[in-house]
């Protein structure tokens, strides 16, 4: 790795660390540098994990205000994210290579139209109010991040946005408590995933600890500016970079 690519990797991981707190869709900014750079797809994903658990946590540090009250919560719907993106990992170091990069441009896809439908989704869920037949999440919303740590731990990006809409429906809550949750959960799933990783699948660490010191200093960021930035030009962005990803890796 260059200097130069060095530098673009440590952006990256600054960038998906704010977007991470506020949006929920780093990896798509981190995963296409990663690939730019000459990373085989695998390889980055799981050093991309690594790397975003520190951000990830800072993130779960500047939005602890919000985040009082909701013990039973988090750990009713972190048991599932924990198991959830156990198994995400686990499939991820079985499943054959060529099998994730098959499924990885859909799933980017997917990720992307979660992006650009988010805003819709708040909105349905502020008309609606929220339901839920548990004060800490329904058997349902249960259900739902476990399948989400799934999608999380075998590849992550918008795993945030996914997180968010489920909470937005089977919830009744303010949404910069639920994101503190939403970042919480995420911590969680990258968090194992990336030490199952550690000892299960290739690491390129230099690519890991760049990603890991941008995202902190990312997190920090985000936690601080998430409420005033405006998110139709970070959502364009995110959808710029995530077409650059997809077609990185059909072409190659």
């Amino acid at each position: 790795m260059t200097p130069w690519e060095g530098l673009a990797v440590f952006a990256a991981g600054a960038g998906a660390g704010t977007i991470n707190v506020i949006v929920g869709s780093g990896t798509l900014i981190t995963f296409p540098v990663l690939l730019a750079v000459g990373l085989p797809p695998v390889t980055a994903n799981v050093s991309n994990t690594l790397g975003l658990v520190p951000g990830s946590l800072s993130g779960v540090v500047g939005y602890r205000r919000e985040l009082a009250g909701q013990r039973g919560r988090v750990v009713r719907l972190g048991l599932a994210s924990l198991l959830g993106g156990l198994l995400g990992a686990y499939l991820l170091t079985q499943l054959p290579s060529a099998a994730f990069t098959a499924i990885v441009p859909v799933l980017i896809l997917l990720a992307l139209v979660l992006v650009v439908i988010q805003p819709r989704v708040a909105r349905a869920v502020a008309a609606r109010g929220g339901l839920t037949a548990h004060p800490d999440g329904s058997p349902l919303l249960v259900a739902g991040v476990f399948l989400s740590g799934i999608y999380g731990g075998y590849f992550g990006a918008a795993q945030g946005v996914l997180l968010l809409a489920l909470m937005g429906i089977l919830l009744r809550d303010e949404l910069q408590r639920m994101n503190a949750v939403k970042n919480v959960l995420a911590a969680i799933v990258n968090g194992v995933a990336a030490i199952f990783f550690m000892f299960t699948a290739s690491m390129d660490w230099l690519a890991a600890l760049l990603i890991a010191v941008g995202s902190t200093l990312g997190g920090l960021i985000g936690a601080k500016v998430g409420r005033k930035l405006p998110p139709v030009a970070l959502r364009g962005l995110i959808v710029v970079v995530g077409l650059a990803a997809v077609t990185k890796l059909l072409v190659s």
